[in-house]
């Protein structure tokens, strides 16, 4: 045999680029038909260094197919991995080794396994099995083979590895341009579990959300049809710890570790075998959510997995943020379209118009701070001599302090029909009112029932800011009589007041946003100002007072802090008897 020539053929076949399954294929190929080998094969290594599987073969008789994937600790392909130099065989079988075995059942005498390495790390075997032991000349050439198969797993590799990473990107890509195609949270929560799925290959996942406000975590289930929520304390079970101290846990067998609660599965049938918990943070490194997947469809989940899900996490953040943004802004604009129509409601609650009643100019203003407001005024006609006046102010702001009041308007408009007491209408709405807010609302409340015909007034006040009656030259009346507050104690007593009007009184009736009103240095506007401010325009109409008082409020209170509910209601006496 020319051994020169041999070699210049071998770089002539092998010396193209190739793709690595192709040149092991011709390796084979080659050592079968060119060298008279009556079997040729190549195995290759796993990552974890521990099987050997079939990448190439070629010639007769067929390798047994339990060497298709074996270990690589065994048999003679085994002791060449671990001892990373060539192991030949000529004499009998091995005990328990598969493939000398095979080869004398096969009459093979000859078998030389030879690693298949490059820069020390070793990649697979290469095998060769003949009748007879080849020549001497030939075993340098057959290094040389292995020397190519070597290089050509190695390329494999590498081109597996750069393949795989390809693939991972152009996933990511496209994981990503489906995270950010909905801003429904509850379509989201499923497209990311399906993406986390795909990625670790895992069977089932759920993905919890962090809920700040209650400490806990929160996700959505399948329930037939629906998805039910669900919700756990923050810290509870292995996604709770996740979520909160940010720690990934990887759980290869779940009935071994003493996190794992099984009930869950003996509930549902379903079990669990591996699973993995990671955080999910936002730009800021806050978690806001935790991911928990359940079987890896082969093996346990590696680092990989993790890695492949840490790096896609920061989409998911992102995603769900947009998302859970998207959702409180429909929730905004929900609440704003339900405040509008209370606002609406309680408007026409309130009496559109003042009422008009001989010898007596009356005018209201009414600003809630907020688009509702727990300030209450009105006017019920008793008779045709007689004018109740109802000015309130419900505990708090905004729309459980306008529940109350409506609450309020409808106990007053049924009472007044049974009852003309004042006191009665007084110590009723005490008891209606606690009964129906079990004492965690309370109101101030003044009635004053007027009798035009007397130009008269019989009030009771019930811890409401003292209504006032400004008279020109005279000193301010206030109007004091009455008791406690609405709403507290079940079997509050009240007094009675009365006041017999002059032609000039203006009567001022207002809540406490009006006399509290602060200014920058936090000091309260006052009965005294709002006395002194309706003083100067008492000879104008009840209208331009009320106008004219607010302004004198507003400027005061500029830049001040306090900000309530406001109603300021005039009575003025054009007439006297």
């Amino acid at each position: 045999m020319n051994l020169v020539r041999e070699i210049d053929e071998l770089s002539c076949d092998f010396g193209t680029p190739l793709d690595p399954h192709g040149v092991m294929d011709a390796l084979v190929k080659r050592l079968v038909t060119h060298y008279a080998m009556a079997v040729a094969g190549i195995w290759r290594l796993d990552s974890g260094q521990s099987r050997l599987a079939l990448a190439a073969s070629a010639g007769a008789p067929a390798f047994p197919t339990s060497l298709d994937d074996t270990s690589a600790t065994h048999s003679l392909l085994g002791r060449t991995v671990q001892a990373k130099l060539p192991q030949v065989y000529q004499g009998e079988a091995a005990e328990g080794d598969e493939v000398t075995q095979w080869a004398e059942q096969n009459q093979l005498h000859f078998l030389a396994a030879y690693p298949l390495s490059v820069e020390s790390k070793t990649f697979g075997v290469l095998l060769l099995a003949c009748a007879q032991a080849p020549e001497p000349s030939l075993l340098a050439l057959f290094r040389l083979h292995a020397r190519l198969a070597s290089v050509a797993l190695r390329d494999a590799e590498l081109f597996s590895s750069a393949q795989h990473n390809l693939d991972k990107l152009q996933f990511l890509v496209e994981a990503s341009k489906a995270l950010n195609s909905t801003l429904d949270l509850s379509v989201l929560l499923g497209r990311i579990l399906e993406v986390a799925k795909t990625l670790a290959k895992a069977e089932r996942g759920t993905l919890f959300l962090v809920d700040e406000k209650t400490e806990e975590i929160w996700s959505l289930i399948a329930h037939g049809l629906e998805k039910q929520e669900i919700r756990l304390p923050l810290g509870r079970g292995i996604a709770g710890h996740v979520a909160k101290t940010g720690e990934i846990v990887n759980i290869p067998d779940a009935y071994a570790d003493p996190r794992f609660d099984p009930a869950v599965d003996k509930r549902t049938g379903f079990h669990t075998r591996n699973i993995l918990t990671l955080p999910v943070r936002n730009k800021a490194g806050k978690i806001i959510a935790a991911l928990q997947l359940l079987n890896k469809l082969q093996g346990s989940f590696t680092e990989e997995d993790t890695d492949v899900l840490l790096t896609l996490s920061g989409h998911m953040a992102l995603s769900l943020e947009n998302a859970q943004l998207h959702r409180d802004l429909l929730e905004k604009e929900r609440l704003e379209r339900d405040v509008a129509l209370a606002r609406g409601i309680q408007r026409s609650l309130l009496p559109e118009t003042t009422p008009v009643v001989p010898g007596f100019d009356i005018a209201v203003l009414n600003e809630p701070c907020f688009e509702v407001g727990g300030d209450y005024y009105d006017f019920l006609s008793l008779g045709p001599h007689t004018l109740l006046v109802v000015i309130a102010d419900v505990e708090g702001k905004g729309i459980s302090s306008a529940l109350v009041m409506s609450n309020l308007q409808a106990t007053l408009r049924a009472l007044v029909l049974h009852l003309h007491s004042l006191n009665d209408i007084a110590e009723s709405v005490n008891r209606m009112i606690l009964t129906d807010t079990r004492g965690e609302k309370y109101m101030t409340m003044f009635l004053g029932l007027i009798d035009t015909r007397r130009k008269a007034i019989h009030y009771i006040n019930c811890g409401h800011v003292p209504p006032v009656i400004v008279r020109p030259g005279k000193e301010p009346l206030q109007l004091t009589e009455g008791g406690m507050v609405i709403g507290l104690f079940e079997n509050a007593q009240y007094d009675r007041g009365h006041v017999r009007f002059q032609t000039g009184d203006t009567l001022v009736l207002c809540t406490d946003g009006i006399t509290e009103a602060m200014d920058t240095q936090n000091e309260e506007f006052g009965s005294e100002r709002l006395v002194a401010s309706v003083s100067r325009v008492v000879e104008l109409k009840a209208k331009e007072i009320v106008l004219k008082v607010c302004d004198d409020v507003a400027v005061y209170s500029r830049g001040g802090t306090h900000v309530d509910d406001k109603v300021l209601l005039t009575i003025k006496v054009v007439e006297a008897s």
